[in-house]
């Protein structure tokens, strides 16, 4: 990835302009024709370095007004299969495994949104039984005091 790959990432990083050719405008404003910015995007795609582009909703104004962290303590050897199964949850929009602790010993954290916590405990349940695991705590956030997506 070289500067002018940063450049195209750091424009559209809050969101690409909602004009009829967004591209054309974030290549002008490079010095770029469209076509470079598409085929630059299409090769960040292609490499991995950009997954997707989609809208970000502000999840509470559409009704999502919940959302829980599920750790759950799964078997080191099926951690792989768990994970896989509960990324695969339409419900679920984050699913990493972390180190046990001493005094800790959940390694699998899921993120949950739901309109209720009533919501997520279901899904959280559906879930459960998929992977036939029941140790798991459900912690339901409070408050929100600062949520963006990963910046350049």
């Amino acid at each position: 990835m070289d500067q002018v790959d940063r450049e195209i990432l750091e424009k559209i990083q809050d969101g690409i302009p909602i004009v009829e050719k967004p591209f054309s405008e974030i290549g002008e404003s490079l010095g770029l024709d469209e076509s470079e910015v598409i085929d630059r995007l299409n090769r960040l795609i292609d490499e991995g370095k950009v997954r997707r582009f989609a809208a970000s909703i502000a999840h509470i104004k559409v009704g999502i007004n919940a959302n829980a962290m599920c750790v759950w303590d799964v078997p080191d050897e099926r951690v792989e299969e768990v994970g896989s199964i509960c990324a695969s949850f339409p419900e679920v929009t984050h699913c990493y495994e972390r180190p046990r602790l001493d005094d800790w010993h959940y390694n699998l954290f899921t993120m949950v949104h739901g309109k209720s916590r009533k919501e997520c405990e279901e899904v959280i349940q559906r879930i459960s039984e998929r992977i036939n695991i029941d140790t798991f705590i459900i912690l339901f956030s409070d408050k929100e005091y600062k949520k963006t997506g990963v910046r350049l």
